[in-house]
């Protein structure tokens, strides 16, 4: 296979691979739930943390941040070439995990914020960056309590980060696409925001008194 032939099984393997929808699978795994009827009904680590568990919410955000990671860590050993292009496939790759986790083929595109498997991106790109992202992300959790804000607050600095080291332009524009892509996907939560009304950071300590989701009930 040529180079290119190489890319497109790459995008499309990371697609598919990000449309795996891993807190589906430990709701079912771990309590018998389905955790889309509970809670928020989103199958990020967060609901899942928040109804199942603290455990098994960390066990979808690896899970989720590693269909990011995987596919973006092999592209150099794969397809090679000079930094720029390099990092110009990783972000493509990057992209299409996040799209399979937003849009599965898998759970009749009902799928998740994007958050984690984004994180999982670059790692694989730029460390340092995830790590002033993650810092973000933990101040503003532990100041205002929401979830949804810190992940959007932290992933619309991915892009700062990124052209403050260095980064290729091709990669920053997108980084840029990957950020409001989590944004959009949080047009509830910012709705709720602006209210007033949108669920605080929480952990429910009862398994048995959890409800099943109403149609209004707010989401993060």
């Amino acid at each position: 296979m040529d180079r290119w032939s190489i890319f497109i099984a790459l995008v499309i393997g990371a697609y598919l691979l990000g449309s795996i929808p891993f807190g589906l699978v430990v709701g079912r795994r771990a309590r018998g739930m389905d955790i889309t009827e509970i809670g928020s009904g989103n199958i990020g680590a967060a609901n899942v943390a928040r109804e199942i568990g603290l455990a098994w919410g960390i066990v979808t955000l690896l899970a989720d941040a590693l269909k990011g990671f995987i596919p973006v860590a092999v592209v150099p050993f794969l397809l090679g070439g000079s930094a720029e292009l390099d990092e110009a496939l990783r972000g493509l790759v990057g992209l299409a995990a996040v799209l399979g986790h937003q849009f599965p083929v898998y759970n009749h595109k009902r799928g998740g914020k994007g958050v984690a498997t984004c994180l999982g991106v670059f790692l694989a790109i730029s460390p340092l960056s995830c790590a002033f992202s993650g810092a973000i992300f933990l101040i503003v959790v532990a100041i205002r309590r929401y979830i949804s804000l810190g992940s959007m607050v932290a992933a619309l600095s991915m892009p700062a980060w990124l052209s403050i080291g260095g980064h290729s332009g091709f990669l920053i524009i997108t980084s840029m696409a990957m950020s409001l892509l989590i944004v959009l996907r949080h047009k509830d939560n910012i709705r709720r925001l602006a209210k007033g009304n949108e669920r605080r950071w929480h952990l429910k300590g009862n398994h048995k008194s959890r409800s099943i989701r109403r149609p209004n009930s707010p989401s993060e």
